[in-house]
């Protein structure tokens, strides 16, 4: 049972509750009342000075005044919703039988879209699908790599370190999970690792500091560059839809031995484009066979297992595939761009 008070706090609340036209004064009826500085807040607030065999009563009070309150505040807002909805209904020009408005759908991005479609080529052809972290140690980016600190194909990567003593780092490839792989399956075994790198790179058409790539890695008794090109050149006939002639130039890459650059003939032109720099060849990836220095590495014997990796660009990819002429477009997120895939 209220005291007097109490029941005076409720009546005066329930009638400005009733009298609240829409939501904003609604809202004031609750601050007014239920909040921190209003008579239902000073009631609970008084428990702590009260006698204490009027504690309970002025809590059961408070906690009664609260409950019935909140209870008018809600049961008012439901009907203020259906009050403007049936006012809407009633509106000229309304429809009921019409369709609802269709919710705009997202789409999966670009480098998403050419990963998935990569997963499946190299998953149909018997490759594993690999991860590794992207904070990566020292010594799966480089040392056992064949880079030493001492190397100096380390000039070649632009590193982000993470720490001061220089033993962690944002991978700048994704060959560290070569070595992973390694200490973690034994030959023979086929994979690939897609996934995001890092480069304290200048940003520029060509150039961004995240950019994706895919590894791939095949160890076994036997491999040679002939399986290589072979898996090239049906990788690429699943990509574009036909047959695409390929090259191999010298390269070198401190884990692979011999190294070399991969070029395929330009799928866009016959005669040179904008995409090929006027020469029918684009440079697709590094590649090579696995050095035996990293097969011992990752605890595999190089007298009797060989293999070979190649890194492709997912970035680069991505943008032959559609045409993209500014890489900064696949990192800015920006919906004009990404509402076109």
């Amino acid at each position: 049972m209220l005291s007097r008070e109490a029941l005076a706090i409720q009546e005066a609340a329930l009638a400005e509750v009733a009298l609240a036209g829409d939501a904003e004064t609604l809202a004031g009826v609750n601050r007014k009342y239920l909040g921190k500085d209003g008579p239902v807040g000073a009631l609970h607030a008084s428990i702590r000075d009260a006698a204490p065999e009027d504690r309970k009563r002025i809590g059961q009070e408070a906690n009664e005044l609260k409950v019935a309150i909140g209870t008018a505040l809600l049961e008012r807002k439901q009907a203020l919703e259906e009050l403007a909805l049936e006012a809407e209904r009633r509106a000229e020009g309304f429809d009921p039988t019409l369709p609802p408005a269709r919710i705009r759908r997202g789409s999966l991005h670009p480098v998403t879209q050419v990963t998935r479609e990569l997963e499946d080529i190299f998953g149909s052809m018997g490759y594993a699908i690999l991860d590794g972290p992207e904070v990566e140690l020292d010594y799966y980016n480089f040392e056992a790599l064949n880079i030493p600190a001492d190397h100096p194909a380390r000039e070649m990567y632009d590193t982000f370190w993470c720490d001061s003593e220089r033993h962690l780092l944002l991978r700048t490839h994704t060959s560290p999970v070569q070595i992973r792989a390694l200490e973690r399956m034994s030959p023979p075994f086929r994979a690939i690792v897609p996934g995001r790198c890092f480069r304290n790179e200048t940003v520029d058409a060509s150039h961004e500091h995240t950019f994706h790539q895919m590894e791939g890695l095949v160890v076994g008794e036997g491999v040679t560059v002939g399986h290589l090109i072979g898996t090239m050149k049906t990788f690429l006939r699943e990509v574009f839809g036909r047959d695409l002639e390929v090259r191999l130039r010298p390269g070198y890459f401190p884990f692979v031995e011999p190294g070399f650059e991969l070029d395929v003939r330009c799928p866009f032109c016959a005669d040179g484009c904008s995409i090929c720099k006027r020469t029918t060849w684009i440079e697709l990836c590094p590649c090579g066979m696995v050095h035996p220095e990293v097969l011992r590495y990752g605890g595999v014997d190089p007298e009797r297992f060989t293999g070979f990796a190649f890194g492709l660009g997912l970035s680069r990819l991505v943008m032959l595939r559609f045409g993209i002429d500014d890489i900064r477009h696949l990192l800015a997120a920006d919906l004009r761009f990404l509402e076109q895939f």
